[in-house]
C-alpha cells in the first residue's frame, strides 16, 4: 500500500503540478496588477469589518475559519518536512509560493462569494469551487460538461477532507502528544473523537464560533514563542537568512550538487509544502469565504488573500527560524541519506531521522530544557483540531452539493451522519498509523483538488476581475462597495441578484 500510495504521489505531484501552482499566481498577480500588494491596506482593514448575521458569519469568522483550515500540521511538521527534504531553501519557495498564492486566493474566494447558495432549510451560506465551477456557465451551451466538473471536484473533495487528509493531522497530534507526555496514540485518538463529535454536529455557527477564538490565540502564542527562540539566538538570523537564499537558489556550489540548482528539490518541497500550508488554490479557502456575510464579494476575496500571508509569512516562517537558528534539522536525500548536516548543536538520533514535529520541539528546548515537548505538543494539538474541523466543514459543504437535488430531505440528513461518522473514524485510524502513510495520502488528496480548482479558475477568472475594477472604483468615490451583477454583466449570481432587490426594496438592512 505504501508503494503504491508514493507512486501516485509521485504522478499527481509531478513538476507539473508544481508549475501550474506557481504560473496561476504569476499570471493572477499580472492580471489583477498585484492586488495582494496594491490593497494590502485594504487586505487587513477588511478583516475586521463587517458583522455576522443569522445566514452569514463575519468577515473576521470566515477568516477563522480558513485560517483553522490553513493554519494546522503543515505550519510545524509540514515545515520540517521542507527543510528535511528540500533543505533549507525551501522556505524561500514556501514565501515565494505565499505572495504569488494570495492572488490566487483573491480569484478563488471572490468567486466562491459570486456563485454562493443559501440553504433553503437553515438559511446558511454555502459555496466553493462545486458550485462556482457549475453555475459560472450555466447560461451556455457547456453547461452540462461543467455541472459534471462540479460534481467531480464535490466528490473529490468529501473523499480528500473526510477520509485522506485528517490522519495527517490527528496523527501528529498523537506523535506529539506521546513524545511530550507519553500517552498512547489509541488514548489520544479517544479524546480527539469525543471532542470532534461535540463540534461536528454543531453546525457552521459552531465551527466558526470555536475558529474565531481558537486560531487567533494559538497563532499568537505560538509566534510569541518563536520570536523568543530567534532572540535568544539572535546571532544566528544573519547566518539563517543567507543559508535559506543560497540553498533555495543554488548559489553555493554543494547546494548546487545536492539540490539540482533553482529546478530542484528545494522548488519542489517549498511549493508542495507551501500549498498544503496555505492551500492557496487548492480549493478549499472559498468554502469560508462563502459563509461571510459581506455587501460585496471583493471584501471576502481580499482578506483570504490575507489569510496566506498569516499562514506561511507568519507561522511556517516562526517553525522555520525555530529550527534553523537552533540548529535543530539535518537535510536528506530520497533514500534517507544525509547531504547536508546540521549548523548547530547535536540531535538525537531519532531527531536526526525522521523530520517533523520533534524538530521545533528539540529547537525550543535548547532555550528551556523540557518545555519545548510539551508546548508544542498543545500548539500541534490546537492547530490539527481546528484543521480537522475546517476539513469537515468543507466535506460536509460539497455533500451538500451532491446531495442537494435530492427530493427527500432524509438523504442529506443521512449523508450528513455518515460523513461524520466516516472523519471520526479517519481521526481515529490516523492518530495510530504511520506517519508516512498519513502525509503520502494527505498529499493525494490536496493534489488532486488543486489539480482541479487551478483548472478550474483559470477558465472562470473572468468575474473575479471584474469585481476588483469595480471595488476599487466604489472605494475611489468614497463609497461602501456594493455588489450589482447585472451592472457587471455577471451571469447566474442568482443570490446576489435576490439580495439587491431586498435592499432596494428596505426589506434588509445592508451589511458588511
Amino acid at each position: 500500500m505504501s508503494a503504491v500510495l508514493d507512486w501516485l504521489n509521485g504522478i499527481i505531484w509531478s513538476s507539473a503540478l508544481v508549475y501550474l501552482c506557481l504560473g496561476a499566481g504569476v499570471y493572477f498577480t499580472i492580471r489583477s496588477r498585484a492586488v495582494q500588494i496594491r490593497q494590502i491596506k485594504a487586505i487587513f482593514t477588511q478583516m475586521f469589518r463587517g458583522k455576522s448575521s443569522d445566514e452569514g458569519v463575519s468577515s473576521f469568522q470566515a477568516l477563522a475559519m480558513s485560517l483553522a483550515g490553513r493554519v494546522g500540521v503543515g505550519n510545524i511538521a509540514g515545515v520540517a518536512t521542507a527543510i528535511g527534504f528540500g533543505g533549507p531553501g525551501a522556505i524561500v519557495w514556501m514565501w515565494i509560493s505565499a505572495l504569488l498564492g494570495a492572488s490566487t486566493s483573491y480569484v478563488e474566494s471572490t468567486l466562491g462569494q459570486v456563485f454562493k447558495d443559501q440553504d433553503p432549510k437553515t438559511g446558511e451560506y454555502r459555496g466553493g469551487p462545486a458550485y462556482y465551477i457549475e453555475k459560472a456557465y450555466r447560461h451556455t451551451k457547456a453547461k452540462g460538461l461543467f455541472k459534471v466538473y462540479g460534481m467531480v471536484f464535490a466528490f473529490v473533495t468529501v473523499i480528500a477532507m473526510s477520509f485522506m487528509l485528517p490522519g495527517i493531522q490527528s496523527n501528529a497530534i498523537s506523535g506529539a502528544v506521546e513524545n511530550a507526555w507519553n500517552l498512547p496514540t489509541w488514548g489520544t485518538a479517544i479524546i480527539l473523537v469525543i471532542i470532534m463529535a461535540f463540534i461536528v454536529v454543531g453546525g457552521v455557527k459552531r465551527i466558526a464560533n470555536f475558529a474565531s477564538l481558537a486560531v487567533p490565540f494559538m497563532a499568537i502564542i505560538y509566534i510569541i514563542a518563536a520570536i523568543a527562540v530567534t532572540v535568544f539566538n539572535a546571532d544566528q538570523i544573519i547566518p539563517v537568512l543567507e543559508l535559506v537564499f543560497k540553498s533555495a537558489f543554488g548559489v553555493d556550489a554543494g547546494q548546487e550538487a545536492a539540490f539540482g540548482g533553482i529546478l530542484g528539490m528545494a522548488v519542489q518541497w517549498g511549493v508542495q509544502r507551501g500549498i498544503y500550508s496555505n492551500e492557496a488554490g487548492q480549493g478549499t479557502g472559498p468554502h469560508a469565504a462563502a459563509a461571510a456575510e459581506v455587501s460585496h464579494p471583493s471584501k471576502q476575496g481580499l482578506v483570504q488573500a490575507g489569510s496566506v500571508y498569516i499562514d506561511t509569512l507568519f507561522v511556517c516562517s516562526a517553525t522555520a527560524f525555530m529550527i534553523l537558528s537552533t540548529g535543530m534539522y539535518k537535510v536528506f536525500d530520497a533514500d534517507g541519506e544525509t547531504i547536508i548536516g546540521t549548523g548547530r548543536g547535536q540531535m538525537a538520533e531519532a531527531i536526526a531521522a525522521t523530520p517533523g514535529e520533534k524538530w521545533p520541539q528539540a529547537g525550543l528546548d535548547t532555550m528551556m530544557s523540557g518545555f519545548g515537548a510539551g508546548f508544542i505538543a498543545i500548539s500541534i494539538f490546537l492547530f490539527a483540531l481546528t484543521t480537522i474541523v475546517a476539513y469537515y466543514y468543507m466535506a460536509e459543504t460539497n455533500l451538500v452539493y451532491l446531495l442537494g437535488k435530492a427530493k427527500n430531505p432524509a438523504v442529506v440528513a443521512v449523508g450528513k451522519r455518515v460523513l461524520q461518522l466516516v472523519i471520526l473514524i479517519a481521526v481515529a485510524v490516523g492518530a495510530m498509523s504511520t506517519a508516512g502513510s498519513a502525509w503520502a495520502l494527505g498529499d493525494i488528496g490536496v493534489g488532486l483538488m488543486a489539480w482541479l480548482n487551478i483548472i478550474a479558475i483559470l477558465i472562470l477568472q473572468q468575474p473575479a476581475f471584474k469585481l476588483l475594477k469595480d471595488f476599487e472604483r466604489q472605494t475611489k468615490q468614497g463609497l461602501d462597495p456594493v455588489f450589482d451583477p447585472e451592472s457587471l454583466n455577471i451571469r447566474n449570481a442568482e443570490f446576489w441578484t435576490k439580495r439587491l432587490a431586498r435592499l432596494e426594496s428596505g426589506v434588509e438592512v445592508r451589511k458588511g
